[in-house]
């Protein structure tokens, strides 16, 4: 099986060939394709290479599938015996990759 872990947003993410993955919202439209080529790490069956700190001729060619919006978080700040009380919400937007190949230079 070939997957990397690679990084984006600055966050790290594996990703094989065919799946799925969802990155912090990138600034591109549905259908697009966007290359990554900050690859940490990169297994090919009994093939593994390191990067220091990225492999070198390696990127990740993906297709933008949708712009999603992840779960909901409620922040709740209290302060007992003040009358503080302070509720609010957030949720992040994400962008959906489909990772159509793996391509070793």
């Amino acid at each position: 099986m070939k997957y990397v872990i690679l990084e984006s947003g600055g966050k790290q993410y594996k990703a094989a060939e065919g799946e799925a993955i969802e990155v912090d919202l990138l600034p591109v439209e549905a259908g697009q394709s966007v290359d990554l080529d900050a690859v940490l790490l990169l297994v090919d069956g009994e093939k593994v290479s390191v990067g220091t700190p990225t492999v070198a001729g390696v990127r990740v060619k993906t297709t933008v599938v949708d712009h999603v919006k992840g779960p909901k978080v409620v922040v709740f700040k209290y302060r007992p015996k003040k009358r503080y009380r302070v509720k609010n919400g957030h949720r992040q937007q994400y962008t959906r990759l489909k990772v159509e190949s793996i391509l070793v230079e």
